[in-house]
Parts: structure tokens; C-alpha cells; sequence
């Protein structure tokens, strides 16, 4: 069996259209990252949007999560009602206060420690909440109405709280509701008794 081979000239385009190629892809592929395609802005775009709806996925369910551990749920009477009366009852605390004040205008005022602690100043809102359920139950609601925070932030405080256990939680009410316990009563009455450390 006789087989034909080729001439030079065709062996040679062949080898050379090979090596032409090889190089051409060579080059295509060391020029390519510097050159974007439309398609590839389109990408980019529907990269950043996927993003987007990511962390607004992950701000619900951390909202969500916050929920479930306030245990929120809708109230037919007026959820802030305590809070309102334990205002009420500071507001009129303060103005028999300023009254006394006013009385006592000319004479000397003496240096003695305060026996109620409402009159402490606190600094720390852990110690601020101890002291705002030493004598009432509250909610987390009422908590962070009064401290004028967010509810995500009085959600964690109230968790550290009850962690640390300063506080217990009752679970038989909706919502729940935070009572000191032994170990936070002990903890206001070392802050009472050193106020600078309040």
C-alpha cells in the first residue's frame, strides 16, 4: 500500500497556520482581562443587585430573630400604660423635689447619701434598667421607650442582662416581661451605697 505524502509547501502552510493560531489565542487570552465586554457591565450590574437583595435578606431575619425574642405581639389595651403611670409618679417625685428646693433656698443644704436611689444619675444603661425594674415589672417596649434607644439595642441589652443573671424573664406573659432578681438587687445596692461608681 503506497501511501502519498504531501509536498513541502503544504506540510509548511499547515505547521505555519498551527503556530499562527497558537499564537493568536496566545494573545487573545493575555489581552482579554483589560477588555470588557457588554455582557460582562451586565454582570457586574446583576453582581451588585444580587448583593443588594442579600443584605436585605440578612437585615430581615435579624430583624425577625429580634422580634422572636421580644416575643411582640399585638395588644388590645394600651401597651405603654405602666409606663405612662411610672412617669407619672417620677414626674410628681421631682416636683415635690424642686419644691423642697425652692423652700430651702436660704438655708444650708447638707451633704448626706440618698437613701432612695432614683436620685442617682446613671451612665450605665445596664444599671439604669436595674433600677427601672427594681419595684415593677416591665416590658422591653416600655424599657426602650424610656431609654430612648433602639429596639434592637434594648432587644441585646435585656438578652446580656438575663445571661448574666440580673434579670429574669417571664415567658407566661406576651409580651414578656423582666423582673430583677437576687443578683440585680445586690447590684443596686452596691451602686446605692458607692454612687460615684454609677
Amino acid at each position: 500500500m503506497l501511501v502519498e505524502i504531501p509536498e513541502p509547501e503544504v506540510i509548511l502552510s499547515v505547521i505555519l497556520a498551527f503556530l499562527i493560531g497558537l499564537g493568536g489565542l496566545y494573545g487573545y487570552f493575555r489581552i482579554r482581562p483589560f477588555i470588557k465586554s457588554k455582557v460582562e457591565l451586565s454582570d457586574t450590574s446583576q453582581v451588585e443587585r444580587l448583593e443588594y437583595y442579600e443584605r436585605q435578606l440578612i437585615d430581615m431575619k435579624i430583624r425577625l430573630d429580634v422580634l422572636e425574642i421580644q416575643g411582640i405581639e399585638q395588644k388590645s389595651e394600651d401597651p405603654n400604660i405602666e409606663l405612662k403611670q411610672f412617669l407619672e409618679k417620677l414626674s410628681k417625685k421631682e416636683e415635690v423635689i424642686q419644691s423642697n428646693k425652692v423652700k430651702n433656698v436660704n438655708k444650708p443644704e447638707k451633704m448626706e447619701p440618698s437613701s432612695d436611689i432614683s436620685d442617682i444619675e446613671y451612665t450605665n444603661p445596664t444599671d439604669h434598667v436595674l433600677h427601672l425594674i427594681t419595684n415593677k415589672n416591665m416590658t422591653s417596649r416600655d424599657i426602650q421607650i424610656t431609654l430612648k434607644r433602639t429596639r434592637e439595642h434594648t432587644s441585646r441589652l435585656m438578652k446580656k442582662l438575663f445571661e448574666e443573671g440580673l434579670v429574669q424573664r417571664n415567658t407566661a406573659s406576651k409580651p414578656y416581661t423582666y423582673s430583677i432578681t437576687e443578683k440585680g438587687r445586690t447590684k443596686i445596692e452596691y451602686i446605692k451605697t458607692n454612687p460615684t461608681i454609677a
